[in-house]
């Protein structure tokens, strides 16, 4: 852990911690903190920083966390921990907002189909209000767009499938699958419009600092 530049071993303790409390209290974190929708009655603004450091399991937690010790201690060692702290947290916020937009609109058709009488999108309808939404990947995604943009060229191992890949196609994918199974999956379990919201608005914060000149400081 010394070896663990602050920002991201603060994050992972952090997570660490919230998960624990979790197991420990159960539905009162989750009906607290995690993210629900605007049309709910759970909803709280503070939902929107609070769900990027719960999640919903162990393995959950261990893929999101062990992704931003790979990408995100490079990028702060890069960028150093302010501005890095400031991308994790606006891709994770971004991740939030595109994500809550998009079930909006799913509510919304949802709920135009309920008044014309069919009980099924009334129940969706009401399934998209209160099903909570958790975990750090909406910022994760934005570390591997990060680190894609940063260093397109150098090459990433996959372990399955056991590939290796250029940093720039491993996002491209990546981003091109989650667009997919967004547009595609019926499931509301993974977010996948949140993990394009995360690579979308770190893609646009690396712009601006591109085109201020002010990339590394």
């Amino acid at each position: 852990m010394r070896n663990i530049p602050p920002i991201v071993k603060n994050i992972i303790i952090l997570n660490a911690i919230m998960l624990g409390i979790t197991y420990i209290t159960g539905n009162f974190m989750y009906e607290k903190f995690s993210l629900f929708s605007f049309e709910s009655e759970l909803f709280r603004p503070y939902q929107f920083i609070t769900h990027m450091f719960m999640h919903g399991d162990f393995l959950h937690l261990f893929f999101n966390m062990y992704t931003l010790w790979i990408f995100g201690s490079v990028l702060e060692n890069i960028w150093g921990p302010h501005k890095f702290f400031l991308y994790y947290m606006v891709t994770g916020l971004g991740a939030a907002l595109l994500h809550n937009l998009v079930i909006e609109i799913e509510i919304g058709s949802a709920m135009k189909a309920a008044e014309a009488g069919s009980i099924l999108a009334a129940q969706k309808a009401f399934t998209l209000m209160n099903t909570p939404t958790v975990g750090a990947s909406g910022a994760v995604y934005g570390l591997l767009l990060g680190y894609g943009m940063l260093f397109p060229n150098n090459t990433l191992q996959l372990i399955f499938p056991p590939i290796a890949l250029k940093a720039k196609w491993f996002v491209l994918i990546f981003g091109a699958i989650e667009l997919v199974l967004g547009l595609t999956d019926s499931e509301i379990n993974i977010a996948h419009f949140a993990h394009l919201g995360g690579m979308i608005f770190g893609y646009f914060l690396i712009l601006y600092w591109k085109k201020k000149n002010k990339m590394y400081y």
